[in-house]
């Protein structure tokens, strides 16, 4: 496309503040979530759920629910078949991989703690309810498989007899087989034999998350139409529909599946659950339309899980700082069965140990488990966050033994900015990035070098709330793609996204994407990407998404994906509408093709000022009364992209936090963050989507845990105890962004969905351990609750007693607040 200067040429919408243009309808609440949808004879869905995590369902009595007025039916799963139905996984790591089958309610058996036994069909949602309470179930109880490394001993009760084991899968990658590096076998013990090396080893805990989002789950099946229409409060109506085809044996053209505004997801709502599965069953069953819409206590006990890792790491480097050697070894809970792409989460964090540093040795051994606990799956980050923790602990704690400021070993092992693109040892090429450039920004915003003044003096002093300081510079890989790649991976799908321009008589344009927002603000981020392509009014463009009707094609939202992808098939779109429009802007100005340019939505003909704009050309199109010979009157375009590698962002995160040591209690003092999203497209969704990341990972930093008991029981089955900051809790971050525009794609944009989360978490607990490590404290769990950090200060200074009969808490307890989502950037506002 050539374009020259135009003084009436409209300025740039790419790089512009724009309030998001779904907010009115969002914010002020005329929206319809899934569970508005009122049908005409519309019955509501009740599940009854095991109180036990592992036992042999001996029998199920209906008979007193169903003599509850307003009843219509309750169903076993023998009754419905929902026990025969398979529900999928998608990602099959490696070829010897054990899947056990997944029933869309338990027929024989329960695995964990919440799943499904029976349904109960009722004229309202409170009858439901209360009859589901008098459905009676006879258990014979098993023992719970609850530590993960306890299931993979010998003689360890199994969650699947039927399988013989409680491993799921053991991934493997190697750089001396792989060719991309040395062998860690052997720098680990060249350096333990070395007197001017040393061999660092750690182990860290990913505790199990839940994600939370702001509206609950909820599934509303019309079996009655032409099609069978289903909303759901989905990430992936594209990817729920082919499954629905797939595991229930329906013709997929019958099937229509809407997504409408959806209320946060952060990866809990990629899956086919049962629950879907359970209200279509239900709904074809009853020739009714049925809805079901999860308590928020169902929510936290059933809606998938993530993180949920024990990490093993070792690090062979020089006395000087040089790293030589990486192993990593990594235990990954699955849960009592396999999510849609569960298994392949900590291997994505495989690509993701060696961050941005230059790393000649890497091994990657992961062994992914089954135990009596809710299926873990993708939750914001996927795998990335895992090993951006890993690593960035184990940055500072090489640092700590070699007597190194932490940042100066960084800077001594990291990816130069004048050696990109440059390929990793665990084979992926990083195309651009500058990370000496946002390291020096942090750390003038964050005043580096006076804050550590400032913790000496606190130290010093013996100040009761002491100073620490943490870091984390890190890398993501995102923009789920290329196809290839995810083969080669077992994914059980493609990278791809599409996109279809209409353009209206009247001259506005129609947009239909096949990513599928929750809170993205991909309406207006698209509509300015579309009015800089087309050169049409920000306003006159309308984006339509998450409707398999309108939008037939598409592979939906995760993995920072919608801009780097979805965004670009956008673009290709409309280049392909310039050029259908270009022969028929000739004929209409009597000029030859090659005499035109394209610039600000019009084609003029170079050297003069006689045009004509691309909207008055959609409606000569329309009308068609005089169009050349051999074209079709139509400049309709329609675009699929397929990445040629992922996008890498990167950032430098500083935190402060201050320490009360009588207490144990943490107060966020500082936190500055500069991020490398690439180009920007709106940089006030850019700026609300760090916010929004930088609470959920700060929030599992220092308060977020999903709990068991001994026998299975989910002790933080509530919002009193699963704690989850406000905006109360949190500080002002200060934000900014350098550039390196990425050379994958023609807007050069990355991903920013993930980053916040991503970074935060070891920048925060290295900064809390940072502010005691002078008192012995070497390692403390996450979350860094009060109840724990006095604990480690009480048993590093001797007072192992005073701990031990310090009455525990719940595991989230001492923050003091209940949940608000407006903090973790779900609200479909994305910013705080």
């Amino acid at each position: 496309m050539t374009t020259t200067e135009n003084p009436s040429t409209p300025a740039p919408e790419i790089g512009r503040d724009r309030r998001r243009k779904e907010d009115r309808r969002l914010i002020t609440g005329r929206t319809r979530w899934v569970d508005n949808q009122a049908l005409t004879g519309l019955l509501h869905l009740s599940i009854v759920r095991s109180p036990f995590a592992h036992a042999n369902i001996k029998g199920i009595d209906t008979s007193a629910a169903k003599q509850v007025p307003g009843v219509v039916a309750v169903y076993s799963a023998a009754d419905i078949g929902a026990d025969q139905v398979q529900l999928p996984c998608a990602w099959p790591i490696t070829k010897d991989m054990k899947s056990p089958q997944r029933p869309a309610l338990a027929g024989s058996r329960v695995n964990f703690a919440g799943e499904g036994v029976a349904v109960v069909v009722a004229r309202s949602a409170a009858i439901a309810k209360d009859a589901a309470e008098l459905v009676e179930v006879d258990y014979e109880e098993l023992e719970p498989v609850l530590d993960m490394e306890e299931a993979l001993k010998d003689g360890a009760t199994l969650v699947h007899p039927e399988i013989g084991t409680n491993a799921n899968a053991q991934w493997v990658f190697d750089s001396g087989e792989a060719g991309s590096g040395g062998d860690v076998a052997e720098a680990l013990k060249k350096a333990e034999s070395d007197d001017d090396q040393i061999v660092v080893r750690r182990r860290f805990r990913q505790q199990r998350l839940v994600p939370v989002f702001m509206e609950p789950r909820s599934t509303v099946v019309d079996p009655n139409s032409e099609q069978l229409t289903m909303w759901s409060s989905t990430q992936v109506p594209h990817i729920l529909k082919t499954m629905l085809a797939l595991t229930l044996g329906l013709p997929e053209h019958k099937i229509r599946v809407i997504a409408p505004d959806v209320g946060g997801g952060f990866g809990g709502k990629i899956a086919v659950a049962p629950e879907e599965v359970l209200t279509l069953l239900v709904a074809r069953k009853l020739g009714k339309p049925v809805k079901w819409t999860e308590t928020r206590s169902e929510s936290l006990l059933t809606a998938h899980h993530g993180r949920d890792q024990v990490q093993e790491l070792a690090m062979s480097v020089t006395k000087d700082g040089q790293i030589t050697g990486l192993d990593v070894k990594l235990i990954a809970d699955m849960g009592a069965y396999l999510g849609l792409v569960g298994p392949g989460v900590p291997i994505l964090g495989a690509f993701m140990f060696n961050a941005i540093y230059k790393i000649p040795a890497y091994r990657f051994d992961c062994t992914n488990v089954f135990t009596t606990k809710t299926l873990t799956d993708a939750y914001r980050g996927a795998g990335r966050p895992e090993a951006t923790f890993g690593i960035e602990r184990m940055m500072d704690e090489v640092a700590l033994e070699l007597g190194i400021e932490p940042l100066e070993f960084r800077e001594k092992n990291w990816i130069k900015h004048d050696e990109f693109p440059f390929t990793t040892v665990s084979t992926l090429t990083y195309d651009t990035g500058n990370y000496e450039a946002a390291t020096e920004q942090a750390k003038q915003m964050f005043d580096y070098d006076g804050l550590r003044r400032e913790q000496q003096e606190r130290r010093q002093r013996g100040d009761v709330k002491q100073l620490g300081i943490g870091i984390s510079t890190f890398t993501e890989m995102c923009g789920l793609a290329p196809s290839r790649v995810l083969g080669s991976l077992d994914y059980g799908a493609g990278g791809w996204e599409t996109a279809s321009i209409r353009m209206q008589p009247t001259g506005k344009a129609e947009v239909v994407v096949g990513v599928s927002p929750h809170g993205q603000g991909h309406e207006t981020a698209f509509s300015q990407i579309v009015a800089d392509q087309l050169g049409v009014p920000f306003d006159d463009v309308e984006i339509l998404h998450g409707d398999t009707q309108s939008s037939y094609k598409g592979l939906d939202t995760y993995g920072s994906r919608s801009l780097a992808v979805g965004g670009i098939a956008v673009v290709k779109a409309a280049e392909k509408v310039i050029e259908k429009a270009k022969p028929i802007a000739a004929h209409m100005l009597e000029a030859s093709e090659g005499d035109l340019e394209f610039s600000g939505g019009k084609f003029t003909v170079k050297g003069t000022d006689k045009g004509v704009g691309i909207q008055d050309i959609a409606l000569a199109v329309f009308a068609a009364h005089d169009y050349p010979e051999g074209i079709e009157p139509d400049i309709d375009a329609h675009a699929t992209f397929d990445p040629e590698n992922f996008s890498f962002p990167h950032g430098t995160h500083l935190s402060a936090v201050e320490v009360d040591t009588e207490t144990g209690f943490v107060s966020l003092y500082k936190y500055v963050c500069v991020d490398d999203v690439g180009n920007v497209i709106n940089p006030l969704i850019v700026e609300g989507q760090v916010h929004g990341g930088l609470a959920q990972g700060i929030a599992q930093a220092l308060y977020e845990e999903a709990a068991y008991d001994d026998q299975g029981t989910l002790l933080s089955g509530t919002l009193v105890d699963y704690t989850l900051p406000t905006a109360a809790d949190l500080i002002s971050f200060d934000t900014a962004n350098t550039t390196t525009a990425s050379t994958t794609n023609p807007l050069g944009v990355k991903g920013v969905g993930e980053a916040g989360t991503i970074a935060s978490t070891p920048a925060v607990v290295n900064s809390v351990l940072d502010a005691i490590r002078h008192l012995g404290v070497k390692d403390i769990d996450m979350p860094t609750t009060p109840y724990r950090v006095w604990t480690a200060i009480q048993n590093a200074s001797g007072h192992a007693g005073r701990a031990d009969e310090a009455n525990v808490a719940s595991p989230g307890a001492g923050l003091g607040s209940t949940a608000s989502d407006i903090s973790r950037g779900d609200t479909q506002g994305g910013h705080t």
